[in-house]
């Protein structure tokens, strides 16, 4: 069941308002009872409509059938682990490109790094301030929304979906295919890394069968079509791990 209440006081006291529109869903996959109640409090005193779900296979089910604006998923789940959940939200077409922020009592780096590795947007340890949630729920919605417009940008290199066409600081860029949904991936999910075989998941699709090296050869051509005139590699390489695209810092 999906709820929308006005804002009014958090459970710190404090007068809350959403700068995300009210119609903004959230979804809940949480097995501790205190916290969900902690959260279904705080997200609709924001605005929010909440979905809840107490498990991971319960959680998936509700993520394609709704298709929240954001999901918050505890790592530790019955029935499907929130990291295993993570994985399947990423590999379907139609959840993921939902933004998920971890709630975990993991907080030792090499877990954190596993969890947004895995696909996580943002990583929350317990115990958390509500305060703080919401306002990370907000930075990353604010990011994220424009998930379904027509024009992505970053540094100067603009791709419009509506007219399938690339340009950077006004020059015409020429992609293929493959180069433009790349492009496109990249530019909604800037500055997050992504393993060979996660862009091959996202970007070709898991069912089909394509070689780690043919993400390489992709990459170096988008590269070499957005770097025109020697301008900035907006395209990271993380060694061992990936590539990620980095605005500029000029």
């Amino acid at each position: 069941m999906v709820d929308y209440q006005s804002p009014k006081n958090d459970m710190n006291g404090n007068k809350t308002r959403s700068a995300i529109p009210s119609s903004k869903t959230i979804l809940i996959i949480e097995d501790e009872a205190d916290i969900k109640i902690l959260l279904d409090y705080n997200l609709q005193a924001a605005g929010f409509g909440v979905i809840q779900a107490s498990d991971g296979e319960e959680g998936l089910l509700l993520a394609i059938e709704h298709q929240p604006d954001l999901i918050l998923l505890d790592w530790m789940l019955p029935l499907l682990s929130g990291i295993e959940l993570l994985r399947q939200l990423r590999n379907r077409t139609e959840t993921r490109n939902i933004p998920v922020i971890m709630l975990t009592a993991k907080g030792e780096e090499a877990d954190r790094l596993r969890g947004l590795n895995g696909g996580a947007d943002d990583y929350v340890t317990k115990p958390f301030s509500p305060a703080e949630l919401l306002a990370r729920v907000h930075a990353l919605l604010r990011r994220t929304s424009g998930g379904h417009n027509n024009l992505l940008s970053c540094s100067g290199l603009e791709l419009d979906l509506e007219r399938k066409r690339v340009m950077r600081d006004g020059q015409l860029i020429h992609l293929g295919p493959t180069e433009f949904r790349l492009l496109e991936h990249f530019l909604r999910n800037q500055r997050r890394v992504y393993s060979r075989s996660q862009l091959l998941d996202t970007v070709w699709g898991g069912d089909v069968f394509v070689e780690l090296r043919t993400v390489d050869v992709h990459i170096r051509r988008l590269r070499k079509a957005i770097n025109i005139d020697n301008k900035t590699d907006l395209i990271r390489t993380v060694r061992s791990m990936g590539y990620s695209l980095e605005p500029s810092a000029e």
